[in-house]
């Protein structure tokens, strides 16, 4: 069998960093870890080639080649999703799909002309499709009813990945999450009881990706890296020995809670394996709305404290923010603002709440007759897809003017300048110096396109822009109170390149469809008041 895997595109979104990813010569973010673990279930005496179509373009060769067409990806990816399913039945070929997408809005794969819908965890249903189809199935639908067990999981296919084009690698230790907050669709797809791989396990992939070359970041893609903190720390005890013997030849980024600060063993075992960032879902500083949607664990200690002792014990704050929760206040996007300034957050992902297939708040919605047309969109750029219980349009102004605040070009320097600050005064770099002194160094040299996206960066921020003279002061300081720290710091300044774009896509659209959705309720409002004087008329 000849498997053709296709990732879908993703349209640009907070996340996508078209113009930073330029500035190094990268194409994409992450790989899509996804496929290339179906790949290691589906039977290894099979052929297979994986063409993510954020790095590289379908070429006929390929599309002749495959004899199964196999997709998976998530919401945000729907459009290109169909297309693609559309564009391989016009061809004739045999098409399955997975993954959140397909999971979640399995309706619209199948109208789109899937033959296979291999839904929820591949552990359990692509063995389904694999017994189905050797006994010449020509369609079914897939699905489990109950949770895998991960430590069964196959070493990806890293080596259908193409390495140049990706920022950073992806692994997956855990699945689920303990917490329950209503908009989430995390526990809705993976269940709340994390599920680990072994230390062993994590090990061999990391030993893969050593063996195939890598040595660059590694993104660990776990939704809540500490939802089973026991096996976490088994983990990285077993991770630190093998970081330090080939001289640390990665770092690691991840996802986890905020209660993350409570657990002070728990973040010197991160730093010491070489995670240097997480991100935190906040959502927002109103501790009202976060009782609303159920983040309790957002309300047991200060916010603002418990960031202060992530970033002081050597960890970069990455973190979400959402507008538009059920009973809140006026001023919460400038509340939002505040917050992220107050507490130095560089990279604070903004969005207007969406309500998504089949969680809490979907249902909820649904009951209340809130819910209006669309899925949800997590993109930033679509307005609230339910009826909020503020005006939508005091929602929609806040959002945009809180995303031209927060990335405004000197605000974003000044926030990663006092970040970068705290990071540094962090006791893991002194301690990681100290056990390193003397063994090989395991990261590659600078590289010439490197160079030339430092030379940029100065052009750009150093010269051109308003930032000209803070670019060059915080520089300077950087290297008097936390030179090793530079390449870092200067990577997260870089982000403001995507972001400058970004934020005109977010005011535009948002404006755009805002003001649409205005004139049709002053349309909707006029008919219902010309309804009311004909009644009253023919009343008398």
């Amino acid at each position: 069998m000849n498997v053709l895997l296709i990732y879908p595109l993703f349209p640009k979104s907070f996340w996508s960093f078209e113009k930073t990813l330029e500035l190094v010569g990268r194409k994409a973010m992450l790989p899509p870890l996804g496929l290339a673990t179906v790949a290691a279930i589906l039977p290894q005496e099979w052929s297979f080639k994986l063409c993510d179509r954020n790095v590289s373009t379908l070429t006929e060769a390929e599309w002749d080649w495959a004899e199964l067409i196999v997709l998976s990806g998530m919401i945000v990816q729907k459009d290109d999703m169909l297309a693609q399913v559309a564009e391989a039945k016009g061809r004739g070929k045999k098409v399955a799909v997975g993954g959140p997408y397909a999971t979640a809005l399995h309706p619209e794969v199948k109208a789109a002309g899937a033959d296979y819908l291999i839904l929820d965890e591949g552990e359990i249903t692509l063995p389904m499709f694999i017994e189905a189809i050797q006994n010449g199935a020509e369609s079914g639908t897939f699905r489990a009813t109950e949770k895998p067990d991960v430590t069964s999981t196959p070493i990806p296919r890293f080596d259908l990945l193409d390495f140049d084009a990706y920022s950073e690698m992806a692994v997956q230790f855990s699945r689920g999450c303990p917490f329950q907050c209503e908009f989430c669709d995390i526990i809705v797809l993976y269940g709340r009881k994390p599920r680990t791989k072994d230390p062993e396990q994590m090990l061999a992939e990391l030993d893969r990706l050593y063996e195939l070359g890598w040595r660059r970041g590694i993104f660990m893609v776990d939704d809540n890296f500490i939802g089973n903190k026991r096996n976490v720390k088994l983990l990285l005890k077993a991770m630190i020995p093998w970081m330090e013997e080939r001289g640390y030849p990665f770092s690691f980024d991840t996802e986890a809670s905020v209660d993350l600060a409570n657990d002070q063993e728990l973040m010197d075992l991160m730093t010491a394996a070489g995670f240097g960032a997480v991100f935190l879902g906040i959502e927002t500083p109103d501790e009202s709305s976060l009782e609303v949607t159920k983040k309790f664990q957002n309300t047991r200690d200060p916010l603002s404290e418990s960031i202060h002792k992530i970033i002081s014990s050597g960890l970069r704050v990455m973190a979400g923010f959402i507008i538009g929760f059920d009973g809140e206040k006026a001023g919460a996007g400038q509340r939002i603002v505040d917050f992220v300034e107050k507490t130095t957050i560089p990279t604070a992902i903004y969005s207007m709440l969406q309500a998504l297939p089949d969680t809490a708040l979907w249902h909820r919605l649904e009951k209340e007759g809130r819910l209006l047309s669309g899925v949800g969109n997590i993109n930033q750029t679509t307005l609230i897809n339910f009826v909020p219980t503020r005006p939508l349009e005091d929602i929609a102004r806040e959002y945009v003017d809180g995303f031209m605040q927060l990335y405004d070009p000197i605000a974003f320097l000044d926030r990663t300048y006092r970040h970068y600050r705290i990071l540094g005064t962090a006791p893991c770099h002194a301690e990681r110096r100290r056990k390193m002194k003397g063994k090989p160094k395991g990261k590659t040299g600078i590289k010439w396109r490197e160079v030339q996206a430092m030379l940029t960066l100065f052009w750009r921020q150093g010269l051109v822009r308003k930032t000209r003279f803070k670019f060059w002061v915080y520089l300077a300081q950087m290297f008097i109170h936390n030179r090793g720290g530079i390449p870092s710091y200067l990577g997260v300044c870089a982000q403001i390149e995507h972001f400058l774009e970004y934020r005109e896509i977010v005011k535009n659209n948002i404006e755009t469809q805002l003001e649409a959705f205005l004139v049709e309720e002053k349309r909707l409002r006029a008919q219902q008041e010309q309804e009311q004087k004909m009644g009253e008329k023919a009343i008398a």
